[in-house]
């Protein structure tokens, strides 16, 4: 049996909700994604896998800080260290859009190390591990630069484009499979859509239409033992009832609000041929709470958002809050009362009021040539929580007042 760590989407360099810390001088959120990614290394180092496979999107740019680079190249340098090849695939946020620049992995490929395999284009690699061959199938993020300026597609649009990237990767797939040796195991890992994963977060903007998109069944095909993928920020099996699995490992840390109820880790996968199985680990992944209170006018509103905020766990937390108020409602929250109870949060991202307007009623058909009295009825005959009587007894006394307006006059 071989055993190999999956995981993707590190993101390094995404610095929301967060403050620089004051012992490192690094941000505090770049320092979560060190972390949880770190954790993944530790638990691949303590069960000894053969290798470990990165499936795309190291960082949040093609162009990563110096402190980003330093940190990622730390966590994986564990690895060699530990004499665990490293397998990583080029994605979408690492793949430069112009032509003929580097992409952000790109360092790894000219390290004077053995051990570090990058995956830029579509290719097989033949893994020799300390407990046999592993066959890899490795299918990065597929650009369009390139196909957008040939001449055949000059003049194509953004769907023409999109489905011919999406009918050429199942053709490449298919193609490289039937070049496998049916004995060894063979591991699939792209960065790429699968028409039934599940968006959450920040990838959620890229809707199908944008993405080239593959359908499971041109995944999950002979000699295949396992399906590992990147892009998707949230751990789900894609073929839970067949064989082999198409797995989204997650991401390690959370990019997002959207993502906040996720758990957040990576998966240890057992490789054998036919009899294939993984685990996902949890990572200790940043807590994201948003509290939403719906305020009883009758009673407090800042004690209704505390009483809210006593039952979740503060500590630690990236905390967003809204309170929806009714209509006619003044808002009387207590906002230096709120903070003060989020003191012990990471980062309180916002206290948001929400208030839907009363909706205006549309006038009746009035105009200038009408009188008084007759505006005056077609204006309360607009409140349907006046009965006749009162609209009559209203018009008497406010035409008592009118003539009386009239004569001081």
């Amino acid at each position: 049996m071989i055993r190999f760590a999956h995981t993707a989407d590190t993101h390094f360099g995404v610095e929301n909700y967060g403050k620089i810390d004051a012992k490192t001088g690094i941000h505090s959120r770049l320092l979560d994604f060190n972390s949880a990614f770190s954790s993944s290394i530790d638990c691949a180092i303590e069960n000894n896998v053969d290798f470990f496979l990165f499936c795309g999107d190291a960082y949040k740019t093609t162009n990563p800080t110096p402190t980003q680079q330093k940190l990622f190249m730390q966590c994986l340098l564990r690895l060699y260290k530990a004499d665990i090849p490293v397998v990583l695939l080029v994605g979408n946020h690492d793949n430069p859009l112009s032509f003929g620049k580097a992409h952000a992995l790109d360092l790894f490929e000219h390290l004077p190390l053995d051990g570090f395999h990058i995956i830029c284009k579509p290719t097989t690699l033949i893994l020799n591990t300390k407990n046999g061959p592993v066959q890899i199938v490795g299918i990065p993020w597929p650009t369009r630069n390139t196909i957008a300026l040939s001449a055949v597609h000059f003049a194509k649009s953004n769907e023409e484009i999109t489905r011919y990237i999406s009918d050429a990767l199942g053709k490449i797939i298919q193609s490289h499979a039937q070049k496998l040796d049916p004995e060894i195991p063979a591991v699939l890992a792209g960065h790429l859509t699968v028409s039934t994963g599940v968006f959450s977060g920040s990838e959620r903007r890229a809707i199908y239409g944008n993405d080239p998109t593959l359908l499971p069944s041109q995944l999950a095909c002979k000699p295949f033992d396992y399906v590992a993928l990147g892009h998707l920020h949230r751990y789900q099996n894609l073929n839970t009832s067949g064989y082999p699995a198409i797995v989204y490992c997650g991401s390690p840390e959370r990019v997002d609000f959207g993502e906040r109820k996720e758990e957040k880790g990576f998966c240890l996968v057992d490789l054998k041929k036919n009899e294939t199985s993984h685990q996902f680990v949890a990572t200790p992944a940043r807590l994201f709470i948003q509290v939403e209170v719906h305020l009883k006018p009758e009673k407090n509103q800042t004690e209704q958002i505390l009483e809210a905020l006593a039952k979740e766990t503060i500590s630690g937390a990236v905390i967003k809050i809204k309170y929806y108020l009714e209509t006619s409602c003044k808002d009387l929250v207590d906002l230096q009362a709120v903070q003060q109870a989020c003191k012990k949060a990471h980062y309180l991202v916002g206290v948001i009021p929400v208030q839907e307007h009363a909706t205006r009623e549309r006038r009746s058909n009035l105009n200038v040539e009408m009188d008084f009295k007759t505006i005056l009825k077609a204006y309360l005959d607009t409140k349907p929580t006046l009965d006749e009587k009162k609209k009559t007894d209203l018009v008497e006394k406010a035409m008592l007042l009118f003539e009386q307006t009239k004569q001081d006059y």
